[in-house]
């Protein structure tokens, strides 16, 4: 740029000089330097070399100032739009959907996961950790799962348990003077057990890892009330 601009006169030197001294942000501060010694008559070329700004970035400060004044000075990088976010809002709801399954491999979802599954959205390359920021933006975080043995029967657990259950209310009601406690101890375990990885899921939705575990255990249970009689 030459040494001549065309700056707009908003304000006087000594107004610009006083607002200058009182700037506190050091943006501002230099901004306000910038324009005061143009308007004061200095070359954009003097004002480069004091202020160390490059004369490009000189022009850019004078046409907000011609064109905003002083409110056009100082950092104005929390009204940048930012960038264009990488899904819209149906893909989002799109992705929000898939992840309520297993992905292809019928694995756990992963960064690298969603990218693959967003790739394939997009049609070009995306990097796994733009998947992470997927996941995090719809309230994913990476718990460790609650382990369950795949061939578990819920079934027969909760027969189990409803049966036990009405077995003690039966005894309750043979004595209800007798006190009754139920213990349960694990007795003891032989094997290996699985590794649980921490996994991505939904904020506070824990979830399951399905398991072949490769280990015995037993539990006892026994009530007070029954020792007795047996005895």
């Amino acid at each position: 740029m030459g040494s001549k601009v065309h700056l707009i006169h908003h304000l006087e030197a000594d107004e610009l000089h006083r607002l200058y001294k009182d700037a506190k942000d050091a943006t501002e501060r230099t901004h306000l330097q910038i324009i005061w010694l143009l308007t004061s008559g200095r070359t954009a070329q003097f004002v480069a070399e004091v202020t160390g700004y490059t004369p490009r970035w000189i022009s850019i400060l004078v046409g907000r100032y011609n064109e905003a004044g002083v409110a056009g000075l100082g950092d104005q990088r929390q009204f940048n739009p930012g960038a264009r976010p990488l899904l819209d809002a149906d893909q989002q709801r799109r992705l929000k959907n898939s992840l309520d399954d297993p992905p292809p491999d019928y694995g756990f979802w992963t960064g690298r996961a969603v990218a693959q599954w967003i790739t394939g959205m997009l049609g070009r390359l995306v990097s796994p950790r733009r998947g992470t920021e997927a996941l995090r933006r719809l309230g994913f975080t990476r718990q460790v799962p609650r382990p369950h043995h795949a061939a578990a029967d819920p079934l027969a657990q909760e027969v189990f348990k409803a049966r036990f259950r009405r077995r003690v209310q039966a005894l309750q009601q043979e004595d209800p003077t007798m006190p009754l406690e139920v213990w349960a101890m694990d007795e003891h375990r032989v094997g290996l057990k699985p590794v649980l990885r921490r996994v991505w899921a939904p904020r506070g939705c824990r979830p399951i890892a399905r398991g072949h575990h490769r280990f015995e255990w037993m539990y006892i249970y026994t009530c007070r009330t029954m020792l007795q009689k047996l005895a």
